[in-house]
């Protein structure tokens, strides 16, 4: 691989694909709406555009020899023509319930039918997310979330970066599927408590009821569909946690990202 296009690269997991890409000394060129706002270093070739105009990204295809490709939106609509412009080889950041539907495993078919060479990463929640109690920790001591008990195996952005770049450089990738998580599952009232000591400010957890969490949601301009769809995963995964896979220290070769180790590098968010 010479050129890799990277989408979504101002996003919390691009940035480190395409921190990794440059390490690894190939040349990355990154499809931004706004390049003069990208904060890219000058080696990062910059091609103006959004990813749901085929013809930009056709534009940021040209020459290269494989992408990144973050689908940004919750559903799949207009896809198709968007697929069919990337290199052949792509690299798809999905998710670990794809194989379920929804937009992730709808994008995985488009790529199937067109005849990419794709490698599908699906990663289950982002350790990142966490950063929207990051008011309720700033403004106060009490951090209200719907079923606190719920576990999920958070993973750390720079683990699916690491596995994303790792398979656009390797051909050996192509086909395979890597379910990826963090190391351990913790409720979410131990992920609170994982930032509060992170932090050194105690925080108290209360319970929002599944109508409050989902009118929270839709205040946030979540679609309704997917407002449902959320508060009824987080109260599944009270008695059915997000399972733990070894997919990343398979790859990388080091152990996965402690949730804990995200908190100390994030601290500065919440305070």
């Amino acid at each position: 691989m010479t050129t890799i296009l990277v989408t979504g690269a101002t996003g919390r997991v691009g940035r480190h694909v395409v921190a990794g890409l440059r390490a690894a000394g190939v040349t990355v060129r990154a499809l931004v709406r706004t390049p003069d706002q990208a904060g890219f270093p000058a080696d990062v070739e910059l091609v103006k555009g959004d990813i749901y105009d085929p013809a930009a990204v056709r534009r940021a295809s040209e020459g290269a020899d494989a992408a990144f490709l973050l689908w940004p939106s919750f559903s799949s609509a207009g896809a198709e023509a968007v697929v069919g412009e990337l290199p052949r080889r792509v690299v798809h950041l999905s998710s670990l319930n794809a194989s379920s539907g929804g937009v992730w495993g709808e994008i995985e078919q488009l790529l199937r039918a067109a005849g990419k060479d794709a490698t599908y990463v699906r990663p289950g929640g982002f350790a990142v997310n966490a950063q929207s109690w990051a008011d309720e920790f700033r403004t106060g001591d009490v951090v209200r979330v719907p079923s606190p008990e719920a576990g999920r195996s958070l993973i750390h952005e720079r683990d699916i970066a690491a596995v994303a770049v790792l398979s656009l450089l390797d051909d050996h990738h192509i086909g395979r599927t890597y379910e990826l998580s963090g190391p351990e599952v913790l409720t979410q009232t131990e992920q609170i408590q994982t930032i509060a000591r992170a932090i050194g400010k105690p925080m108290r957890v209360e319970a929002l009821s599944a109508a409050e969490a989902r009118q929270a949601m839709l205040d946030q301009g979540a679609d309704p569909t997917l407002a449902d769809s959320a508060v009824t995963y987080w109260a599944s995964l009270v008695d059915h946690p997000e399972p733990v896979t070894t997919t990343v220290p398979r790859l990388t070769g080091r152990p996965a990202l402690t949730f804990a180790q995200w908190a100390e590098e994030h601290a500065p968010d919440f305070r």
